[in-house]
C-alpha cells in the first residue's frame, strides 16, 4: 500500500493565555457582581461537566475556594446530561477521571440522576433540573463556552447550555435532543429563562481556550448578565478555535476521537463534516476532506465512541472498544445517530491509511493531499503530504519542520502517534503525566 511522505508543520500565531489559572479564578469569583448574592453559611452546588478542559482541576479547585472565603459550604453537583451511561456511577467515574473528586476537592461530589419537574417552557415543554441544585442555597457552574458541534446560534456550548442540559440530566437531555437542532437552537433559551426564574443558580464562571487548548480567558458571568454576555464570549471562543490551515485535503487521519476531545467526538467546526440527519451539509463547510480515518478511541471516553461514524474507515481495535452501554445511551439522547454509524474496520493502522488514500478519488497516488493530527481538539501541531504542502506554504504563522519522512510504524503496523506527537493528550498518557 502506497502511503505519502510526511513533514511536520506547526501553527505559530499568538495565542492569548491566562498566566496564573488558579489565582485569577479566585480574583474573579472574589471580585465579581455574583460574590455579593453568597453569604455566610450558604450550602452552594458548584456544577461541573464531563467536557475535558485545561487546568480543569486548578479552576474547580479555585472555585471552590474561593467560595470557601466567602463563608460559603460548597460542593459538586455532575452536570452532563446523560453522560456516563446516565448513571451516577458513570458520572462520578468520568468526573474523576479529570480529578474532580473529594480527593481533590476536598469537599462533597454528588452524581445522582435524579432531576425535578420545575415548570414548563414557551413550548409547552418540561423544564428539568437536579435535585441536589434545588435543594442548595445557590448554584454556580464551570463552563467552558465554545462553539456547539451540530449547529449555529446565539447561545450554543456555555453556560446556559449547562444549565439546561447538563443539570437538566437524562431528563432534560432527553427533552431538548428530541427536537433535533432546533432544540438545541430555540429550545435552550426558553428552558433557560424558567431555570433563570425558578432555580437558585447565580452565575456561572466562563472558560474561553485558545487554539492550543489554553486557558485564554475567564470571566465570571453574573446571572443577570448572562443574556448579553455570553454570546459575546461564544464570538471571541470561535475566533480563537483551532482550525486545519487549508481548504480542503484527499484524506485526513485522525490519531483519536473521543468525549474529552469534542462533544462529537470529531469536531465537525475542525473536519467540515457535519452529519446530521435531513440536513444537507453546507457548501461553505471547510475544509473539504474526501476521506477520513480515525485509528483509536481515547481511554478518557469510557468506551463511548460518539461520532466514530464522522470518519469513514477504522481499526477493528477501535470498533472492538466500544463500550454499547454509554454508547448507545450518549446517542440515543443525543439523536444524531448518522454520526455514530460504525466505519469499516481493519485490523491495524497502516490499512486504515492505506485504504483511505487509496479510496479518496485521486488516483495519481504521489498527488495526494493527506494530513495526520492527533485529535480534533490539539491542532496546533500536524503532518502533511508535499502536495498539501505546497497549499500551505503562503499561510501565515506556519513553521514548516526537518524533512519529509515516512510515517513510523511499529513491528504490528501501528502508527506510533507518540512519536509524531510527543506533546499530545495521548502522548502525555503514555508518558504517565
Amino acid at each position: 500500500m502506497f502511503i505519502p511522505r510526511v513533514q511536520l508543520v506547526r501553527q505559530t500565531a499568538p495565542q492569548p493565555s491566562v498566566a496564573d489559572v488558579a489565582q485569577t479564578t479566585r480574583e474573579l469569583w472574589l471580585n465579581s457582581k455574583t460574590a455579593k448574592r453568597i453569604r455566610p453559611g450558604m450550602k452552594v452546588a458548584v456544577a461541573c461537566g464531563s467536557r475535558g478542559i485545561n487546568n480543569y482541576l486548578a479552576i474547580a479547585k479555585a472555585t471552590v475556594d474561593a467560595l470557601k472565603e466567602l463563608g460559603a459550604q460548597p460542593f459538586v453537583v455532575a452536570a452532563m446530561g446523560s453522560h456516563g451511561g446516565a448513571t451516577s456511577a458513570g458520572q462520578r467515574e468520568l468526573l474523576a477521571s479529570y480529578r474532580i473528586d473529594e480527593q481533590h476537592l476536598g469537599v462533597p461530589v454528588v452524581t445522582d440522576m435524579d432531576a425535578e419537574n420545575i415548570g414548563a417552557n414557551s413550548w409547552g415543554q418540561a423544564v428539568w433540573w437536579d435535585k441536589n441544585a434545588l435543594k442548595a442555597d445557590a448554584v454556580v457552574t464551570v463552563s467552558r463556552v465554545k462553539p456547539h458541534t451540530d449547529f449555529r446560534g446565539t447561545f450554543e456550548s456555555g453556560i446556559l447550555k449547562m444549565l439546561v442540559i447538563g443539570l437538566g440530566k437524562r431528563h432534560g437531555a432527553d427533552q431538548v435532543h428530541s427536537f433535533g437542532t432546533r432544540g438545541l437552537r430555540d429550545m435552550i433559551p426558553e428552558s433557560g429563562r424558567v431555570i433563570m426564574e425558578k432555580t437558585p443558580f447565580v452565575g456561572g464562571l466562563a472558560i474561553i481556550e485558545n487554539a492550543k487548548e489554553e486557558t485564554a480567558r475567564l470571566e465570571v458571568v453574573d446571572r443577570d448578565d448572562l443574556w448579553a454576555r455570553e454570546p459575546e464570549l461564544l464570538i471571541e471562543a470561535r475566533g480563537l478555535m483551532g482550525r486545519l490551515p487549508f481548504p480542503g485535503a484527499d484524506v485526513l487521519i485522525i490519531g483519536e476521537c473521543g468525549k474529552n476531545y469534542s462533544g462529537a467526538g470529531m469536531d465537525p467546526n475542525v473536519v467540515g463534516r457535519m452529519l446530521i440527519e435531513a440536513t444537507p451539509e453546507a457548501e461553505t463547510n471547510d475544509p473539504r476532506i474526501v476521506r477520513i480515518g480515525v485509528l483509536d478511541v481515547s481511554a478518557e471516553s469510557h468506551g463511548n465512541a460518539t461520532g466514530i461514524g464522522i470518519a469513514d474507515l477504522t481499526t477493528n481495535r477501535a470498533l472492538a472498544g466500544i463500550d454499547p452501554g454509554p454508547f448507545r445511551m450518549n446517542n440515543l439522547t443525543a439523536r444524531s445517530l448518522w454520526r455514530s454509524k460504525l466505519p469499516i474496520g481493519f485490523d491495524t493502522d497502516r490499512e486504515v491509511i492505506g485504504h483511505c488514500v487509496e479510496t479518496c478519488w485521486q488516483p495519481e497516488l504521489e498527488k495526494v493531499k493527506l494530513c495526520v493530527i492527533p485529535n480534533t481538539l490539539e491542532v496546533v501541531e500536524m503532518w502533511l503530504s508535499e502536495p498539501l504542502l505546497a497549499d500551505v506554504r503562503g499561510v501565515p504563522h506556519l513553521e514548516f519542520v526537518g524533512d519529509l519522512v515516512e510515517l513510523p510504524f511499529d513491528a504490528n503496523g501501528n502508527l506510533m502517534q507518540e512519536k509524531l506527537f510527543p506533546h499530545s493528550v495521548r502522548g502525555r498518557r503514555v508518558k504517565g503525566h
